[in-house]
C-alpha cells in the first residue's frame, strides 16, 4: 500500500469546503467536534443530523426528538416532522439555471427553476386529475432527461411513490420489477436513442400496459403517430397549464418518496421502499459536505434511470446546482464526456468506474485536448477504481481535482464511504467513512477487524436512509434476511473491505463473489488491480469454481482488438500476480473471452459467471446490460466438468 497522496487539501480550486463551513456553524453553537468530524457525529448522532438540517436551512415542521428508539430496525427519524422533498428540491432562485439537457438526437435545453416549477405543476396537476393521491406508484421509463426530472419532482409533490427503470430493460425485466408495486401510471418514451441508432420502445411498452394488474394509464412524452387507447393513453405535450402555482403537500419525515430495484441476477429484483426525508438528509449530507457542492456548480453524472445514482444527483438541486443531463453513448465519439464538461463548465463529474478504465484504455488526454478550468472534482462508483486508474485520472485530466471514489448502494440509496475534503487522497481508496455512518470492518464470527485486514463492510447504528421495508414484504422477513441475518443487530452491506491505518476504506468486491482457494480469502479487486495495469488488457473477470473438493481461480479477459491470450502474455500475467499479490492469486486456468456480462450499472456480473460454469441458472438475464456474453460460457464443457481447456 502508498504512503504517498495523490491529493491533498492544499491542491484545492476553491477556497473554503462545505466541510469546513459545517464545522464553524457547530461551533457557534457551542459544540466542539475536536478534531475528529467523523468520530464525533457517529458518537452523537442525534446532534448531527440536527445541525444539518439547521445549517442546510431544510425546512421542516417541529419534531419530537431526532431518533427513536436506538436499535438498527426499530430506529425512527424525527418523528411528527413534516416535509415535502419537491419543494425543498425547488427552493432556488427563479433565474438560476436548474437543467441543462443534451442528447445525441435532441438539442440542448436549459430549464431555470422557475420554468421547472411551471412543467412539475403541469404535471402534478394532471396526475391529479386522474385521482392519483399520496401513496400511489409512478412508474417512469424514460432516458436521462428533463421529462425523467420533472417526473420525480412532480410525484414527490404528491406524495406519490415514484419508480424508474431504464427504457433498454427487455419486456420480462420491466414487468418483474412493476408488476410487483401495481403502479397506477406508466410514463415512458416512444423512442430513445443511443450510439447512433434509434431504438422503437412502443410496443413494448403498449404490451406491458396490457400485462400489469389493473392496466395502469400510459403517458407518453411524445406523440406516437397513431392514436392508441385515449381512455387509458395520454400525450405530455397535451397537458394543460396548471391552473395555479404548485402546491407542496406536507408528509410525513418518513413518507415513502420512491421504490428502487435490485439488479435481480439473483432471482426477481427485490423492490426496496427509501423515505422522504431519511434520503434526502443522507442525499444532502453526502452532496454538500462530502462532495463539496455550492450553489452555482454544475454536475454531470453519467448514469441511466435506473441507476441509484438518478435519484442521488437529482438531490442537488436543493443545494442551487445545475444538474447538466446527458443521455447517449459516453464515447460517441470518444471525447462526448470531456466534450460537455468543456462546453457547460462543469464542475463535478460522476461515471461508473468503469467508464474511467476505458478513457485510460483508449489513451484519452483531456488535461491537453480540452479547457477543463471549472472541474474540481471527479466521481467514481459502481465498483473499486483501481490504482492505475486513479494514476491515468491525475496524469491526463488535472494534478488538482479530487478524484472521489464513493460506494454504497440501491439498498441505502446512498454511500457508505465516500470523499472527504480535508483529507489527502491515495491511489486505490475511499477516503474514509461518510458522516454519522458507524462503519466497522468484522471477521466472519462478528469480530471488529483492525485497520490492514479484510472483512465484511457492516454498520453498527442506525441511520436516515435505511430502507422502510420491501414492497410486499408486510412482516419484514425479507428484509432482516437480506441484511440483519449474519450479524443479528447489525447491518451487513456485503462488500468485502478493509480499513487503512490513515482512516481510508478499501473494497475488494462483492462478498457474493469473494475467491476462496485453500481457505484464504481474495477480493476480486485485488486481481483486477493487477489484471488493469496490462495495456493490451480491455477488463477481467475472476471467479472461484469447485474442483477437487478446494475452490480454483478462473480468471476470464478481454483483450484489445487484434490481440490475442498466447503464452507469452499468460505468463506475464502470472508473474505480476505472484509478485504483486501473493501466489494464492495466481488463477489456475486463464482464457480469453469475447465479452465479459455486466449490470446495467456498469458492475461485473461475477455471481452469472459462476453460476453459469457450475450449471445453474441465472434467473434474471434481463439484469445484464449484455446478457448475450453469457451464452459464451455455457459452452465451456471441459471447464463445467472441471478439467482443463484448450488454450484459446
Amino acid at each position: 500500500m502508498t504512503t504517498q497522496a495523490l491529493w491533498t487539501p492544499s491542491h484545492q480550486r476553491i477556497a473554503s469546503s462545505r466541510w469546513q463551513a459545517f464545522i464553524q456553524h457547530l461551533q457557534a453553537q457551542g459544540i466542539d467536534p475536536g478534531d475528529d468530524l467523523h468520530a464525533w457525529s457517529v458518537a452523537h448522532r442525534a446532534d448531527f443530523w440536527r445541525e444539518l438540517v439547521h445549517f442546510l436551512a431544510i425546512p421542516m415542521t417541529p419534531y419530537a426528538r431526532v431518533i427513536s428508539d436506538d436499535g438498527m430496525l426499530g430506529a425512527t427519524w424525527f418523528a411528527g416532522a413534516h416535509l415535502n422533498v419537491a419543494e425543498i428540491l425547488l427552493r432556488a432562485n427563479d433565474d438560476d439555471v436548474a437543467l441543462i439537457t443534451l442528447g445525441e438526437q435532441a438539442p440542448r435545453r436549459c430549464l431555470s427553476f422557475a420554468q421547472l416549477r411551471h412543467e412539475v405543476a403541469r404535471l402534478a396537476a394532471f396526475w391529479q386529475s386522474l385521482g392519483c393521491t399520496a401513496g400511489d406508484r409512478i412508474a417512469t421509463i424514460l432516458p436521462v432527461g428533463a421529462e425523467a426530472a420533472i417526473a420525480y419532482l412532480a410525484a414527490a409533490s404528491l406524495g406519490l411513490v415514484y419508480s424508474s427503470c431504464s427504457p433498454d430493460f427487455g419486456l420480462n425485466g420491466l414487468y418483474d420489477r412493476l408488476q410487483q408495486i401495481a403502479p397506477k401510471l406508466i410514463v415512458a418514451a416512444p423512442w430513445t436513442f443511443y450510439g447512433g441508432r434509434a431504438h422503437d420502445q412502443r410496443d413494448k411498452i403498449r404490451q406491458l400496459q396490457t400485462m400489469l394488474p389493473g392496466e395502469p394509464g400510459l403517458l407518453w412524452t411524445q406523440y406516437t403517430e397513431d392514436e392508441g387507447d385515449r381512455a387509458t393513453t395520454w400525450y405530455w405535450p397535451d397537458l394543460a397549464a396548471a391552473s395555479g402555482a404548485l402546491e407542496f403537500h406536507a408528509l410525513p419525515f418518513a413518507h415513502p418518496l420512491c421504490i428502487l430495484f435490485t439488479s435481480g441476477t439473483t432471482g426477481i429484483p427485490k423492490c426496496i421502499v427509501h423515505s422522504a426525508g431519511g434520503s434526502l438528509l443522507q442525499h444532502l449530507k453526502e452532496l454538500a459536505l462530502h462532495v463539496d457542492l455550492h450553489a452555482g456548480d454544475r454536475l454531470l453524472f453519467y448514469t441511466s434511470t435506473g441507476w441509484m445514482m438518478w435519484n442521488w444527483m437529482i438531490s442537488a438541486l436543493a443545494l442551487g446546482v445545475t444538474l447538466v443531463l446527458y443521455d447517449g453513448a459516453p464515447f460517441a465519439p470518444d471525447t462526448r464526456l470531456w466534450d460537455i464538461v468543456e462546453a457547460e463548465h462543469v464542475t463535478h463529474l460522476g461515471a461508473g468506474a468503469q467508464y474511467f478504465a476505458e478513457c485510460n484504455k483508449r489513451h484519452l488526454q483531456p488535461a491537453h485536448t480540452h479547457h477543463l478550468c471549472a472541474l474540481r472534482s471527479l466521481l467514481s462508483t459502481g465498483s473499486p477504481l483501481a490504482h492505475e486508474t486513479f494514476d491515468y485520472l491525475y496524469r491526463e485530466v488535472a494534478d488538482d481535482i479530487a478524484v472521489q471514489s464513493i460506494s454504497g448502494g440501491t439498498d441505502i440509496l446512498s454511500c457508505f464511504a465516500l470523499g472527504r475534503p480535508t483529507q489527502p487522497i491515495y491511489r486505490g481508496e475511499l477516503q474514509g467513512p461518510g458522516l454519522a455512518m458507524d462503519v466497522v470492518i468484522l471477521d466472519p464470527d462478528g469480530k471488529a477487524l483492525a485497520p490492514g485486514q479484510k472483512g465484511e463492510l457492516c454498520c453498527r447504528s442506525a441511520f436516515p436512509s435505511m430502507p422502510l421495508g420491501f414492497w410486499a414484504d408486510p412482516d419484514g422477513q425479507r428484509y432482516h434476511q437480506a441484511y440483519f441475518s449474519r450479524f443479528p443487530g447489525l447491518w451487513a452491506h456485503g462488500d468485502f473491505a478493509e480499513l487503512t491505518t490513515h482512516g481510508g476504506l478499501i473494497i475488494h468486491g462483492r462478498s457474493d463473489a469473494i475467491l476462496n482457494p485453500g481457505g484464504v480469502r481474495i477480493g476480486t479487486a485485488e486481481i483486477y488491480r493487477q489484471v488493469e495495469a496490462f495495456p493490451e488488457i480491455l477488463e477481467a473477470l475472476a471467479v472461484a469454481q469447485a474442483h477437487a473438493g478446494d475452490e480454483r481461480i478462473v480468471l476470464f479477459v478481454r483483450l484489445a482488438e487484434g490481440r490475442s491470450l498466447d503464452a507469452a502474455l499468460e505468463q506475464r500475467l502470472r508473474e505480476r500476480l505472484r509478485q504483486q499479490a501473493s501466489p494464492r492469486h495466481v488463477p489456475a486456468i486463464i482464457m480469453q473471452a469475447p465479452a465479459l456480462p455486466r449490470t446495467r450499472s456498469g458492475k461485473l456480473a461475477e455471481l452469472a459467471v459462476k453460476q453459469t460454469l457450475h450449471g445453474a441458472r441465472v434467473d434474471n438475464v434481463e439484469a445484464l446490460a449484455n446478457p448475450e456474453a453469457l451464452d459464451w460460457f455455457k459452452h465451456l464443457p471441459a471447464l463445467q466438468e472441471g478439467g482443463r481447456p484448450p488454450r484459446s
